[in-house]
């Protein structure tokens, strides 16, 4: 049952005095998850609206809430969340909604900028040096290449793909484009930006995907495929499908695909893989190719998303649900400041030190293996 939006909202923005006494707390050493919301769908029964902050250090205790958008009119519903992305170089977070997306200061939670966008915004990525987003129509024909310091639109580039999921590599070399019309990655050179290349055809359109720290592989979840498939980046060629075994695909919650969110643990070891339908995370040791499955975990809800901190010990699931990478037992089940519970498939960690942003996470789950 969801809840009433607008006791919801009520108490969202209550906390306002509460964030500007935070801000005292994050002088110090910090490591800190922020959770964009409504991220799952416009649901506001799932940590109502703004970035809701927990401390890591702290058994994920709430630490305050930073508003991004004003409350909906009256009869009107929020609008959901698309990405999350931040930078420890301008120590600022982007997050994006169906239709624009705004720039905050991540310490102080000071709106920055704030802008619409044609067609739509949908889950995007920044460059290594912070200065560049590539931000995806919401499923149209194009990505935006934006100026991160004012959200001004600087170059456009044409797929045709049904714009959806974006990743900067790490190293700056390329941008990794994702439609949900095509079985085929685009991948685009920074320096010209254009489109360089693709890899596939997948064996279906893809959907959430994740690639290895050395740019020479890529992961994607597809429709219609409890599992995912494996792609050569630089030959350009699909390699490998894997399916999860054991488990019967059945129907899904959202998005209309059975594994929605797909992982790589920062050593690449591992890949964590989302499954809706039954509620469960499913392991595989990726030291072997193809990657083989080891193990499931339960999960309390449908799983639309999977990423992992910085460091490599914490996996974030959507449910809200936090597990220790080593044990694979659960530490954590996120709650706002109301006692809610709170999902969501955009958030990242952010490790603060003197007040400032000195590193920044993904929403990607990409490996950090060179």
């Amino acid at each position: 049952m969801r809840y009433d939006a607008r006791v919801v909202l009520k108490t969202t923005f209550l906390p306002v005095l509460l964030a500007a006494s935070a801000l005292s707390a994050l002088a110090a050493d910090q490591h800190l998850l922020y959770v964009a919301n409504p991220g799952t769908r416009n649901y506001v029964e799932y940590g109502g609206i703004g970035l809701t902050v927990f401390d890591m250090d702290n058994g994920y205790k709430f630490v305050r809430r930073i508003p991004l958008w004003d409350a909906p009119p009256a009869g009107k519903e929020p609008e959901n969340v698309k990405g999350i992305v931040a930078s420890a170089k301008t120590g600022r977070i982007y997050v994006s909604s169906l239709n624009r997306m705004i720039a905050v200061d991540a310490i102080t939670g000071k709106r920055i900028w704030d802008k619409t966008y044609e067609g739509g915004c949908d889950r995007m990525a920044i460059s290594p040096d912070g200065k560049t987003l590539y931000v995806p129509q919401l499923e149209g024909p194009n990505w935006h290449v934006v100026d991160a310091a004012n959200g001004n639109v600087v170059a456009t580039i044409e797929t045709k793909s049904g714009s959806h999921n974006t990743i900067y590599a790490d190293d700056g070399s390329k941008v990794y484009l994702a439609g949900l019309k095509s079985p085929l990655l685009s991948v685009v050179d920074p320096k010209t930006r254009k489109v360089a290349g693709t890899v596939g055809p997948f064996d279906n359109v893809i959907r959430p995907f994740t690639v290895n720290g050395s740019n020479t592989l890529v992961y994607v979840n597809i429709n219609g495929l409890l599992g995912f498939e494996v792609g050569d980046i630089k030959t350009g060629k699909m390699l490998h499908k894997v399916v999860v075994e054991g488990y019967k695909q059945g129907e899904v919650k959202r998005h209309g695909c059975p594994a929605h969110g797909i992982a790589l643990t920062p050593d690449e070891k591992e890949l964590w893989l989302a499954d809706c339908a039954n509620s469960a995370i499913h392991i595989f040791d990726n030291t072997v190719m193809p990657p083989k499955q080891v193990r499931s975990l339960k999960a309390r809800d449908c799983v639309g998303w999977m990423s992992f901190s910085m460091d490599g010990k914490a996996a974030f699931s959507s449910t809200g649900e936090v597990f220790d990478s080593a044990t694979k037992q659960l530490v954590a089940s996120l709650k706002d400041e109301a006692g809610h519970q709170v999902q969501s498939e955009k958030m990242l960690d952010i490790a603060v030190s003197n007040g400032k942003v000195v590193a920044a996470g993904n929403q990607f789950g990409v490996g950090k293996k060179k």
